[in-house]
């Protein structure tokens, strides 16, 4: 029975530090899948879709964005463009990708069609990679006979932009420079065993390509990445000289793994390394239907082949650390139990701890040698008394630094701006929120933080 005790304490210490190192799922306070990743201005950008809680279906009504500076802590900036935003859509935010071109975002997206009842692609176009997002067309972009689904958009190094997308066929349209009409018909990728390689048993898709397709070039090669069957699905890839090819199968990326019987690549250069987006089943309440994006570096061969990955626990080493004497959003977050995000219009997106001992966790805040001595906090509840948020050093258990009382506003409408000194702390720490209170649920809501000297 001592050894039984032991061995339960020592599992339970190796789940807590596994928790305190993981990274993925990158984003916890919603489902999210169909990682699309843009760079613009030394910051990335990763718009997903978002699956509904406790869906059976692809119950998906929306789009959003996070942005990071330093691949460990993640900004949650709310839905950005939704299925209704286009008058002729129906039903279905699916994965969507978003790029910039001469100061504009243009973001494709699939919908199903309130015409024909099909699917069909869309264009949407910003000012600003955050939006307001509108459709300047008010009709598809494009729509062949089924399976219009997954766009990718690519612009090449000659300012050509290439636009891929569906299941089962892949096909493809060379777009004008206006990014919203293309040229010429639309063309269908050629599905053989050569460009996709084989799929044994099932006559009606005999290569293993099955849907989300990516487009990617790297030293003067070019991937398409896409999810493979057959059903669960792995990621693979095909290479050419030419971004309209002829594709050869190059091979499997990532294995059938994590939970979700679909995948999805997104692939993006940054800060001088490579990162693959893609999505599990990692979250509390996963499945193939609500699933969550995971974010890990990628190596290349100096033959341009890929060496096979593995999900991992994730990128657990920031690029650079988090200023904490600069307003940061409470939806800034590495790591979070407990937790969901929300927005609306008078603070725009902000979090709220669902639970009793709910937390979220900054991972490499610098607070210098000259250190902080008070702590600033936009917060709120709907609770008469004993609801608290602590902040704490490196661990939901470690050394507390201040103490909230957070004051009954009544709503998440209603907020309240809250200081408090502290002793002074300096140097680089993981920062943790732990959210306390009597109530059931929806314990406490939190906007944003920061320290002053």
């Amino acid at each position: 029975m001592k050894y039984n005790n032991i061995l339960s304490l020592l599992i339970l210490g190796i789940a807590a530090t596994f928790i305190a190192k993981a990274q993925n799922p990158i984003i916890q306070t919603a489902y999210t899948a169909d990682p699309a990743p843009m760079v613009y201005n030394d910051k990335l950008y990763l718009y997903t879709s978002h699956d509904e809680a406790n869906s059976t279906w692809f119950t998906m009504n929306d789009w959003k964005l996070y942005t990071t500076s330093d691949m460990v802590n993640w900004t949650d900036h709310g839905v950005v463009l939704k299925y209704t935003d286009f008058e002729w859509a129906k039903s279905d935010a699916w994965a969507a990708q978003c790029i910039e071109r001469d100061g504009k975002f243009y973001m494709y997206v699939p919908v199903i069609s309130r015409e024909n009842n099909r699917g069909a692609v869309g264009v949407a176009v910003a000012d600003s990679p955050y939006g307001p997002f509108y459709d300047p067309l008010g009709k598809p972009l494009v729509q062949t006979e089924w399976g219009d689904i997954d766009p990718t958009v690519f612009v090449d190094d000659d300012g050509q932009a290439y636009l891929y997308w569906g299941n089962p066929n892949c096909y493809y349209v060379k777009l004008n420079e206006d990014m919203i009409s293309f040229e010429g018909e639309v063309v269908k990728v050629p599905m053989t065993e050569e460009t996709f390689g084989k799929r044994e048993g099932d006559a009606q898709r005999a290569t293993l390509y099955e849907e989300a397709p990516w487009l990617y070039k790297r030293n003067e090669l070019y991937y398409l990445f896409w999810a493979g069957g057959p059903i669960p699905e792995h990621l693979g890839y095909s290479t050419s000289t030419n971004p309209t090819g002829s594709w050869k199968y190059s091979g499997t990326l990532m294995p059938t793994e994590g939970g979700s019987f679909t995948n999805h690549p997104g692939v993006i250069d940054f800060r001088g390394k490579t990162y693959l987006f893609y999505h599990n089943a990692g979250l509390p309440g996963g499945s193939g239907f609500t699933r969550s994006v995971c974010v890990q570096e990628m190596k290349f061969n100096t033959d341009g082949t890929i060496p096979q990955v593995n999900m991992t626990k994730g990128i657990t080493q920031p690029l650079s650390n988090i200023n904490p004497y600069v307003k940061t959003e409470a939806e800034t977050i590495a790591w979070s139990e407990g937790v969901n995000s929300y927005q609306n219009n008078q603070v725009g997106v902000f979090i709220e701890a669902k639970k009793n001992g709910a937390y979220t966790m900054v991972r490499s805040v610098d607070f210098r040698e000259s250190g902080a001595t008070r702590f600033i906090a936009r917060i709120g509840t709907t609770h008469n008394s004993d609801v608290t948020l602590d902040v704490r050093l490196d661990g939901t258990d470690g050394k507390t630094i201040a103490t909230i009382n957070v004051p009954r506003t009544g709503g998440n409408d209603r907020w309240a701006l809250v200081t408090t000194e502290i002793e002074k702390v300096t140097g680089i720490h993981d920062l943790y929120f732990v959210f306390q209170g009597k109530a059931q649920t929806d314990i406490l809501f939190f906007d944003y933080w920061r320290f002053a000297k």
